[in-house]
């Protein structure tokens, strides 16, 4: 792969996949103009966290030289240079600008608008609270303990809510509890990898990871494990779901999703493979045969449901 390519980290983009869990869950499932529009939001989130990646690279590549796996990433190994870097960032920025105000607007009941270049579209401020926040981060939060795992939480929430936003429907409170304590989970895990690790780095790799221990770290991933799987257990029964869905069986989703916790779990402790979700989604067969199960009976209940 090309350094400028890699740099952007496309593995990556399937976190953003979150932007379209709004529209899986909703009746606009089958509507061609949601799809339409989920994809232009994801589209645009997708060259908004490229953007992130490039900027924390580029800040970070002293002490990225510095750790056992993240040397080897373009602008750490010297493969790409800075000011090259600074440019195609100005770039992936630019086209996340455009996406955006390319996500027609829609209101519940009307027909879907054809795509126009509207500055006036309000999506777009989805993608801004997305980078303001991982600009914080980059620059001052990711310094101060449990905070910055805290901001990699509420970046995938506010993927939940910009997927909800381009398709003009509330995000379920239930989903965005879930979301929140799943990327909290996902984030302890990965500084307890990367703390396992510190012995193979040349340095200190990141600032908070001596505030970090293990005993600390365990105390916070089993909870949130507990508390992902409750949270959307919660959800699949909740009034509100059954009331928009039309059934109870969401419910048989759940031995899915903690058989995914719980094979995780077995993937950090025993495999010390807690690092990087994304390669895992796309590894470890387990966890992709309980992802395509699950997005089966998903769709088998929600076109049951509204039959």
């Amino acid at each position: 792969m090309p350094p400028f390519v890699e740099a952007l980290r496309p593995h990556q983009w399937v976190k953003n996949l979150l932007v379209l869990v709004p529209l899986f869950f909703t009746e606009r499932a089958m509507d061609a103009g949601g799809w339409l529009a989920a994809a232009i939001a994801f589209g645009s989130f997708c060259l908004a966290a490229s953007s992130i990646y490039l900027l924390n690279d580029i800040l970070d590549r002293e002490e990225d030289a510095r750790h056992p796996k993240k040397r080897t990433r373009p602008i750490a190994s010297g493969r790409l240079p800075v000011s090259a870097a600074w440019l195609e960032l100005a770039g992936t920025l630019t086209g996340c600008a455009l996406l955006a105000m390319l996500v027609p607007v829609h209101a519940p009941g009307a027909e879907t608008p054809p795509i126009s270049l509207r500055p006036t579209n309000l999506f777009l401020l989805w993608p801004f609270a997305y980078l303001t926040l991982n600009v914080a981060y980059s620059f001052l939060l990711k310094r101060l303990v449990i905070v910055d795992c805290m901001c990699i939480a509420l970046g995938f929430q506010l993927r939940i809510q910009a997927g909800a936003a381009a398709i003009s429907v509330t995000a379920s409170n239930w989903l965005q509890l879930c979301t929140f304590f799943f990327a909290l989970f996902l984030a302890f895990c990965k500084r307890y990898e990367e703390l396992g690790r510190q012995t193979e780095a040349s340095g200190q790799t990141r600032k908070t990871m001596s505030d970090y221990t293990t005993s600390f770290l365990n105390m916070m991933i089993g909870p949130l494990a507990a508390l992902s799987i409750l949270s959307y257990a919660l959800y699949t029964v909740s009034p509100e779901t059954v009331e928009r869905h039309g059934t109870t069986h969401l419910m048989y989703t759940v031995p899915f999703v903690t058989y995914g916790v719980f094979r995780y779990l077995f993937l950090v402790y025993r495999k010390s493979e807690g690092g990087d979700p994304a390669r895992l989604l796309f590894r470890d067969m387990p966890l992709i045969l309980s992802g395509v199960l699950y997005a089966g009976v998903v769709l088998l209940v929600l076109r049951g449901g509204n039959a």
